[in-house]
């Protein structure tokens, strides 16, 4: 399935209704897009913490989320906040959200630039991981590539 790289803010694009971020594996989400998932969906990240707290949430797994009509995905890109990203957990969880997505029969995804902010990756890198990725899977991603404050970008969706 295609992928498409747009501008804009995620969380105000109505179209969406599954998102997806890289996160550590330490139970924070205190800084870059994690914080408004924390803030989005508290009860996600307060179960997300339990899970790091208990060993069950390492690099490369994807924590699923369900609330309302939303799936959020988390996944494990990074082992603490202090560490950067791996190319492969990346690779990993990239593959097993697009899967897992498939079985739950949700055809799009909105995800930020996973591992290349706070993570520390080379965007470019990434960038190829996801295109090899969706290469193999029926689920489209829209990666906001350039973070744009309360713009849709529904019509760059279409």
């Amino acid at each position: 399935m295609p992928v498409k790289f747009v501008r804009g803010d995620m969380f105000q694009t109505p179209k969406l209704k599954s998102f997806a971020h890289g996160c550590n594996c330490a139970g924070a989400m205190g800084k870059g897009v994690a914080i408004e998932f924390k803030n989005n969906w508290p009860n996600m990240y307060s179960s997300y913490k339990e899970r790091c707290k208990s060993g069950l949430f390492n690099p490369g797994d994807v924590f699923t989320w369900v609330e309302g009509e939303n799936t959020i995905f988390n996944l494990g890109t990074q082992r603490t906040w202090r560490t950067k990203a791996t190319l492969d957990a990346v690779a990993i969880s990239l593959a097993s959200m697009l899967a897992i997505a498939k079985t739950k029969g949700i055809k799009c995804i909105g995800i930020p630039r996973i591992g290349a902010g706070l993570g520390g990756l080379v965007w470019d890198d990434v960038k190829a991981i996801i295109h090899e990725e969706v290469q193999k899977s029926d689920v489209m991603l829209i990666v906001f590539e350039e973070f744009v404050s309360g713009l849709d970008a529904s019509q760059s969706i279409e």
